[in-house]
């Protein structure tokens, strides 16, 4: 049924690298412009039998939430100025042995000048790399790149990542 939907109804088709992922990385998707972009990522997930997980603000992993965030395969997390995220997250790392963080570098569906930096941060003290995934609504693509080791140099590895997303429009073309 996923499929039916994913190829037949909706006409999405998804190329690049996603048969091949590692068991650990950072799975950055963008531009993420809409509440739509999390159910493509959930079709591919299931059509491509893929582990994929997410982080969410501790405060939405409230009982029954919790039991449909953890069967989602979201992981709570404390974003308040005592806690580091960043180790937080790789804490989870250490402990699968399985384990690829999708996340938005926008951090909103909104327009933004400056993508985040956590991702990076992330894959950097977890050694993993980084997968770039772009929802392309323009043809109905979504491509999965080749895992990019991090340099180290955040400016450098940036302009690699953002040249993969050129061109690449989200449903709300204006955000992207």
């Amino acid at each position: 049924m996923t499929k039916f939907l994913f190829y037949r109804i909706f006409r999405w088709k998804v190329s690049g690298n996603f048969k091949f992922l590692p068991k650990k990385c950072v799975i950055i998707v963008a531009p993420h412009t809409h509440w739509f972009d999390f159910f493509i990522g959930i079709m591919i997930r299931r059509i491509y039998n893929l582990k994929i997980n997410f982080i969410g603000k501790k405060e939405l992993f409230f009982f029954p939430l919790n039991l449909f965030m953890r069967y989602m395969g979201g992981y709570p997390v404390s974003r308040n100025s005592k806690s580091n995220t960043v180790d937080q997250i790789a804490k989870i790392y250490l402990t699968n042995t399985e384990f690829r963080l999708a996340l938005s570098p926008e951090g909103t569906r909104k327009k933004v000048k400056k993508w985040k930096s956590g991702f990076y941060f992330i894959a950097k003290k977890t050694k993993v790399p980084i997968i770039c995934v772009s929802l392309n609504y323009i043809d109905k693509n979504v491509n999965f790149s080749q895992p990019f080791d991090i340099s180290g140099d955040f400016e450098k590895d940036l302009k690699k990542f953002k040249s993969f997303f050129k061109g690449v429009k989200g449903k709300v073309a204006e955000y992207s």
